[in-house]
């Protein structure tokens, strides 16, 4: 039911994102220059690798060891503003497409996060990844990684087509407001590390 859900949302409302994602594409390209994705390896279903798109938001400056500089002196004005309204996540309908992700479900992470979890915090593995879901409702980046860790459990726990549904709604809202885009003092969220040895 999930997945057919899904599958109809995104192909009833491509007369909507396709154009919009193309005239985006075109921005990324004049702007940035190639590539105009972003892709990364994530953690999805069960843990399984699976390759996550977004259009890219930062530049690939380096420093003069070579290195990559962090993110925050990389990501662009215009960067910010398709972060601040959500038009980087649009490649993730064509992961939805794929079968990586669902609209709905816990955040797909790095696979370096995968050993750090505590078995309670692994459980948000259960279900697919979604591209928002009940932590992005809830604060998004200005929640801490335990507090996000603690809604994807949630939402494990009480998932349900109608639960997805308020999902999607509060998600549209909080992209017209531009919520919670952002950690304080960071280009997004700083790197989940593991919790502290009291909670495991």
């Amino acid at each position: 039911m999930k997945r057919c859900l899904d599958l109809f949302l995104v192909v009833v409302t491509a007369p909507l994102w396709l154009p919009l994602m193309c005239a985006v594409a075109l921005a990324v390209r004049l702007k940035l220059g190639k590539p105009i994705l972003f892709r990364q390896p994530r953690a999805g279903l069960h843990g399984r690798q699976f390759e996550l798109l977004k259009f890219r938001t930062m530049t690939n400056e380096r420093d003069a060891q070579g290195r990559l500089l962090p993110d925050e002196q990389r990501l662009t004005p215009f960067g910010r503003l398709l972060r601040s309204t959500s038009l980087d996540e649009l490649p993730q309908l064509f992961n939805v497409l794929r079968g990586d992700v669902s609209l709905v479900g816990p955040r797909p992470l790095l696979m370096d996060y995968l050993p750090r979890y505590t078995p309670e915090q692994a459980r948000r593995h259960e279900v697919r990844p979604g591209i928002t879901g009940w932590a992005q409702v809830n604060g998004r980046n200005v929640l801490s990684w335990e507090e996000k860790f603690r809604m994807d459990v949630w939402y494990v726990d009480n998932r349900s087509v109608w639960l997805d549904l308020k999902i999607l709604w509060l998600t549209l809202r909080s992209v017209l407001v531009r919520q919670g885009i952002s950690a304080p003092g960071e280009a997004t969220m700083p790197e989940f590390m593991g919790s502290n040895r009291d909670e495991k």
